[in-house]
């Protein structure tokens, strides 16, 4: 296509965009608010899961073993926990330890508890290379107790059912959003797609002495392909450009917060840009798809 071409069509797309100001309007404004909301489900949903990966990060399992187990028996445990493949590192957490910990946590109300008045027991901290595998770390685990009379491993307990339930929120948000980012394309296309309706009708005389001159359809169709590029472009700019700058708002005024909680929102180049990026994409493919829907219906090629 000659560049001439090419100007005389982005020309002629820009014209009718202007030309049907109102329609214009409101299929910008249809798209702002649709990418805008869809904006925000994206943050949500990409926050969600990064927090979820966190905490994932955080999850361990204890492992409490009885009073009297020796100590020999507690090193072969050791052993046999560390040589599981699913297993990242144990570290052994002493009676005497276990007992520090809780005087910094509650204070020092728990005096003559020291030496053999100590009712703690050793444990293990454990953590897994993958979170998912923290339940069948946990069984194996307990079969270590078979075969060993007493039994030395008292109690273990782990986190599971927190990471379950972020995992169920974070179907549900991704699900929900799949549902609005659905219905909102749609509407947006057919917002634009009777924009390009308006505009063929409104020059339909037009385009019959074009074909009787033997312009051909792409040459016909190219402005109207355009006009739809150009509402989904300025319908995407607004909500990107927004949802970009409140970003950065949001980690200022929310990630101090969450610091004290161990949590840290998802980076701005890693959110905000790629975000940006997408709705500007969508808007695109949304204006040419609503221009290509309405052209091949009124113009039968």
């Amino acid at each position: 296509m000659k560049i001439s071409t090419l100007r005389r069509h982005f020309r002629e797309g820009t014209r009718s965009m202007y030309r049907n100001g109102w329609m214009t309007f409101a299929s910008i404004s249809s798209i702002t608010i649709s990418l805008f909301i869809l904006g925000l489900f994206l943050m949500l949903g990409i926050n969600v899961n990064y927090m979820s990966n966190q905490l994932e990060n955080q999850v361990t399992i204890k492992v409490y073993l009885e009073l009297k187990t020796p100590q020999a028996v507690r090193e072969e445990i050791q052993t046999d926990i560390q040589a599981m493949p699913e297993v990242k590192k144990v570290v052994f957490v002493s009676k005497e330890e276990a007992l520090k910990t809780m005087r910094e946590t509650m204070g020092d109300p728990l005096e003559g508890l020291d030496g053999e008045n100590n009712p703690l027991p050793d444990g293990f901290v454990i953590e897994v290379k993958e979170p998912r595998t923290v339940q069948s770390v946990t069984e194996q685990i307990q079969k270590l107790n078979d075969g060993r009379e007493p039994k030395p491993i008292e109690q273990v307990k782990y986190g599971k059912g927190t990471v379950d339930a972020l995992f169920k929120v974070t179907t549900i948000v991704r699900n929900i959003g799949i549902v609005f980012v659905v219905a909102l394309v749609f509407t947006s296309m057919f917002l634009i797609s009777n924009t390009i309706k308006l505009t063929i009708l409104a020059r339909n005389r037009e385009i019959k002495i074009m074909k009787l001159v033997g312009a051909t359809n792409g040459f016909i169709r190219w402005p109207f392909f355009i006009e739809g590029a150009l509402i989904g472009f300025q319908g995407a700019l607004i909500p990107a450009a927004l949802l970009t700058y409140g970003y950065h708002l949001m980690l200022e005024f929310f990630q101090p917060g969450l610091v004290t909680v161990m949590l840290k929102m998802s980076p701005f180049k890693s959110t905000a840009y790629p975000i940006g990026g997408v709705l500007m994409a969508i808007g695109l493919v949304i204006g040419i798809w609503g221009s290509t829907i309405s052209v091949r219906k009124f113009l039968k090629v």
